[in-house]
């Protein structure tokens, strides 16, 4: 592992010298954050040495080096998946290859199911912790001990000086932010109504097929973490409704001018 993630860092540092403070990862609907990035440079996945490339509707499939709110970024526009037959090792190579370009800090944006009978679709959640419920766990296997530990904490998977530093932006700046706990789960089927009652039982406020495996890597390699969800669907008893990938991108790309301006101004005061 160590090698490829060597060659796809060396290969990507030949196209800039730059090193950078924060990696994004934008998830479905949410690429247009990239339009607010001063880009310097955009390679497709397929160019990078050993990067998977996305599959899925709403995953456009660059990475995108240049500057946001005066920081250097490098932006995951699109993301892998479990459900799209990658290894959990293969999904969260580029968060290792953001830990060797120098990446300080890493954000995460998903599209989630709001099971929170607070929530109403297009909401925006703060992540303040999840609970993983993927069949597997991307640390299973050798553990190299230049990456991090073989036993990780995650006391703190998101992390708690950041979240307040949004609460506070998103207060001074009349911004509609919810907090709450996300759920992570393998996909590619929406949840029935007995699995969202059940996740939310147990503590979920919101349910996504993302996002647990790159805050698990990431931390992994002590990298601070912070995330969002935007609601796009209702798991609620008497909210339930019949939902498909489309619809979710819709509700996605209306709610993103919100969670970009919050991104923008929240990278400013980081």
């Amino acid at each position: 592992m160590l090698k490829k993630i060597n060659e796809a860092t060396n290969f990507i540092k030949s196209k800039t010298d730059k090193e950078f403070e924060f990696g994004i990862i934008l998830g479905t609907g949410l690429g247009g954050l990239v339009n607010e990035i001063n880009i310097e440079l955009s390679i497709p996945y397929k160019e990078i040495p050993h990067f998977p490339v996305s599959t899925v509707q709403g995953h456009s499939g660059n990475l995108i080096i240049g500057e946001l709110s005066g920081k250097r970024v490098v932006a995951m526009q699109g993301r892998f998946h479990f459900y799209e037959g990658y290894t959990m090792q293969e999904l969260t190579f580029p968060v290792r290859v953001m830990k060797f370009l120098g990446v300080k800090k890493l954000l995460v944006s998903n599209a989630a199911g709001g099971m929170n009978a607070n929530f109403e679709v297009g909401d925006i959640m703060i992540i303040k912790d999840h609970i993983n419920l993927f069949p597997t766990n991307p640390l299973i296997g050798k553990n190299y001990d230049e990456l991090g530990p073989r036993f990780p904490d995650m006391s703190k998977p998101y992390d708690l000086q950041i979240i307040e530093t949004v609460e506070n932006v998103a207060k001074k700046n009349n911004i509609k932010v919810q907090k709450g706990i996300y759920v992570g789960v393998s996909g590619p089927t929406f949840e029935t109504p007995a699995e969202y009652k059940y996740m939310n039982i147990i503590g979920g406020d919101a349910v996504g097929m993302s996002t647990v495996p790159e805050v698990i890597v990431a931390r992994h390699m002590d990298i601070p973490c912070f995330a969002f969800s935007i609601i796009t669907d209702l798991g609620v008893d008497g909210k339930i409704v019949e939902v498909s990938h489309e619809e979710v991108q819709i509700v996605a790309q209306k709610a993103e001018k919100i969670l970009t301006k919050l991104v923008k101004l929240v990278l400013a005061e980081l």
